[in-house]
């Protein structure tokens, strides 16, 4: 009996920790999927990408004074100025998943070629020129972590930094240049050496400082005037053997309240594709979320005049005349009309597999403004618009666009009785087809913003609606004109010959 209770009781605890972990768990709104190719087009992307950074980027002079026991001279005061990177070949370079961990770089056979204007300035003599620098044999290995801050934001951490130049020359202009190149053998060791010893203290103090860039990421975005848009990563990074995944929140609020919709997301997963760079599931809880939010900020009541109405028809001025003629046979009057359409509920979203439809439960008025400018009402009634929603991505923005497929319509009970309000609902339907549709997929014209990195376009893109979620699927592009800026963080305290480096990394 006593035993029977145990087990009882563990299987009590047992359902209870399956009640509290299912509870905890938080599904995304959005899945992104960067694949082997994505990696490998970051490869070619990045090298051009740094190749036009290098050529604009002015590097710190670097200055200091150092005592040369070969030459027995106690100190030399220094100055290297005009420092550039003339050419660099990073031939065998390549990207990896590491699964579980992060993405390893592995670069090796490199060579960089750096001219400069020096001047020094001892005890016995000063003199000034020119010298090139040039490394060979570059290595460089690391493994870049990927996860996120308490903020939702991804930070990077780089791991098991190697970085090693195998062979250094140097060479000197000027008008005693043959002197100073007799000498440069002796100095060849000395600067790289400390090289060695101070590449990946400079490499990680350029990951901090592209940390500091992504902690002012805004994944809270601002869509317009009715909703914001969540980004933020809900979890680590998940990496496989062949791609890496990223959770994101997905979903809108509204502009003044945070609060999450009375709906929670539901698993959903991506399909095994690798032949394009990245995919994005946008799960159906993404567009309800977005439905709830602007129902809930009241961007679905609208009052639009006729006039309003025919700015946006469809290039169909015949369409709008058999309305208004069909209006004017039932209520003859010189006033302007105006209609005004109010959500009733909030649209609701079905994504089944090739078919995305919106369906819009509201009512809507006919009015008439009279002379003393109030408006009356002329007939009232509830409906359903079914309607089918199109998809295509515009730049990096995903743009819906709405088209009529049967209008439903259902006339309140103090109506029944008016079998001229019967009339009216042809008219509605024209209505909707003809002007109310058009405004609506104006203002759709804006689209919604995608998750892609940095100045990053999508290319060879194809969308395909899933039961529960669309999955985009897309090819990069760097775009070469837009650079960012390189910063060389810490060069400025570089000592090549000491070995002492004054730099800061970027907190």
């Amino acid at each position: 009996m006593h035993t029977k209770a145990v087990q009882v009781l563990w299987g009590c605890f047992f359902l209870w920790d399956l009640y509290v972990s299912s509870a905890q768990t938080v599904y995304p709104g959005i899945k992104a999927r960067v694949t082997q190719r994505a990696l490998d087009y970051g490869v070619l992307a990045g090298m051009e990408m740094i190749e036009h950074m290098v050529k604009e980027k002015n590097i710190p002079d670097l200055e200091g004074s150092e005592s040369l026991e070969f030459l027995k001279v106690d100190y030399v005061d220094y100055n290297f100025s005009n420092i550039k990177i003339n050419a660099f070949s990073f031939p065998n370079t390549s990207l990896a998943f590491v699964p579980g961990v992060g993405i390893k770089a592995l670069t090796n056979h490199g060579t960089a070629n750096i001219s400069t204007d020096w001047e020094i300035k001892s005890p016995l003599f000063e003199d000034a020129g020119g010298a090139d620098l040039f490394l060979s044999g570059v290595y460089f290995t690391g493994i870049v972590v990927l996860a996120r801050n308490d903020f939702g934001h991804p930070i990077l951490k780089l791991q098991r930094c190697y970085a090693q130049v195998s062979h250094a020359h140097v060479s000197f202009s000027g008008e005693l240049s043959v002197l100073y190149n007799s000498f440069a053998e002796p100095m060849e060791k000395p600067i790289l050496k400390n090289l060695n010893e101070m590449l990946c203290p400079i490499i990680m103090s350029e990951v901090e400082a592209l940390n500091a860039n992504l902690s002012m990421l805004e994944v809270l975005t601002k869509i317009d005037n009715y909703t914001l848009l969540d980004y933020s990563l809900i979890s680590s990074p998940e990496i496989t053997e062949n791609y890496m995944e990223l959770n994101l929140k997905g979903v809108f609020y509204p502009l003044d309240n945070l609060t999450d919709p009375p709906f929670l997301p539901v698993p959903f997963v991506l399909p095994e594709r690798h032949d394009s760079m990245l995919y994005v599931g946008i799960s159906e809880f993404f567009f309800k979320s977005a439905s709830f939010a602007y129902f809930t900020s009241g961007a679905f009541n609208v009052t639009l005049s006729l006039k309003e109405i025919s700015s946006h028809l469809v290039q169909n001025s015949q369409g709008l005349g058999n309305v208004l003629s069909r209006i004017a046979e039932i209520y003859i009057l010189s006033q302007p009309f105006m209609v005004r359409v109010m959500a009733t509920e909030p649209p609701v979203i079905s994504l089944q597999p090739g078919n995305f439809t919106l369906d819009i439960p509201a009512s809507m008025v006919l009015l008439a403004q009279t002379e003393n400018s109030t408006a009356e009402a002329i007939v009232s009634m509830d409906f359903v618009a079914s309607t089918s929603v199109g998809l295509v991505i515009l730049g990096q923005r995903l743009v819906c666009s709405l088209s009529l497929n049967r209008f439903r319509l259902s006339l309140p009970e103090s109506n029944r009785s008016n079998i001229e309000v019967l009339r009216f609902e042809n008219i509605l339907s024209s209505l909707l087809h003809f002007g109310i549709l058009p405004l609506a997929n104006a203002k759709l014209q804006q689209g919604i913003p995608l998750p892609n990195p940095h100045k990053i376009s999508f290319v060879n893109s194809d969308i395909e609606v899933f039961e529960g979620f669309l999955l985009i699927s897309t090819d990069l592009k760097y775009e070469t004109s837009l650079k960012q800026q390189l910063s060389f963080h810490g060069w400025e305290g570089l000592n090549l010959i000491s070995g002492q480096w004054r730099g800061k990394p970027v907190a």
